[in-house]
């Protein structure tokens, strides 16, 4: 059965759903299962926050949902997203365009999380779409962002340089989430997500909460195909 968890002004299905504010409700994250409440503890107790397991877990879904919801209850102001600019095994090659229209693609899925939550148009999605950043690692470089949730999605495809460059930008008000599958890596050698958790694990401040195939919440032959795929 499906466990409600209710979040300040929150709730997550499906993996998340909310209520419409045409109907006069707020944003609400109802949890599917222990890991996912578990984690809106997690975001709410830390400013930093490692959400890792298996695809089809919601961590994105997740991520989002919780920038959604404090953009919404008005406890910050932006929510910055980004990921490693890499491909799973297949090059496009060059793609045209401005530089906004390159990034775009990679991008695609944290816009689909949004979609999901709040509609693709209306009052809420106006309020996202003001608040969202997409902003490359290339050039991050520099920056500090405030009153923001910062998403980095992907990150058993980042390097150790990356990831310390992203959880070094936050600034006063500001919370970072983490999303990864460190068996899913499109890189080589060591995954760097491994060896940044291991090293920050017992620093106040900073949570992990770990998914098993038994939360994933997309389809249910998803979860058997990587249980073969993995045996």
């Amino acid at each position: 059965p499906t466990q409600k968890t209710k979040a300040k002004a929150s709730k997550l299905t499906k993996p998340v759903k909310s209520t419409k504010p045409s109907h006069g409700g707020s944003f609400h994250i109802e949890f599917k299962n222990d890991a996912q409440s578990l984690a809106w503890t997690q975001f709410k107790q830390n400013d930093v926050l490692f959400l890792v397991g298996p695809a089809g877990t919601g961590k994105t879904h997740l991520a989002c949902a919780f920038a959604i919801e404090q953009i919404l209850a008005k406890e910050r102001k932006r929510i910055i997203l980004t990921r490693p600019i890499v491909e799973s095994g297949e090059s496009l090659g060059f793609l045209p365009g401005e530089f906004s229209e390159k990034v775009q693609p990679y991008m695609m899925h944290m816009y689909d999380c949004i979609d999901s939550l709040v509609g693709r148009e209306g009052v809420w999605r106006e309020k996202i779409d003001y608040a969202v950043e997409v902003a490359p690692i290339a050039y991050m470089r520099g920056r500090t962002f405030h009153d923001a949730v910062c998403i980095f999605d992907e990150a058993q495809n980042a390097s150790i340089l990356q990831l310390k460059l992203f959880l070094t930008r936050f600034g006063e008000n500001s919370k970072i989430i983490i999303t990864g599958d460190p068996t899913q890596s499109d890189l080589a050698g060591k995954v760097a997500l491994v060896d940044i958790m291991h090293k920050l694990r017992g620093v106040p401040g900073i949570g992990f909460v770990e998914f098993k195939a038994n939360s994933i919440v997309r389809h249910p032959l998803v979860g058997k195909i990587i249980e073969k795929l993995e045996s």
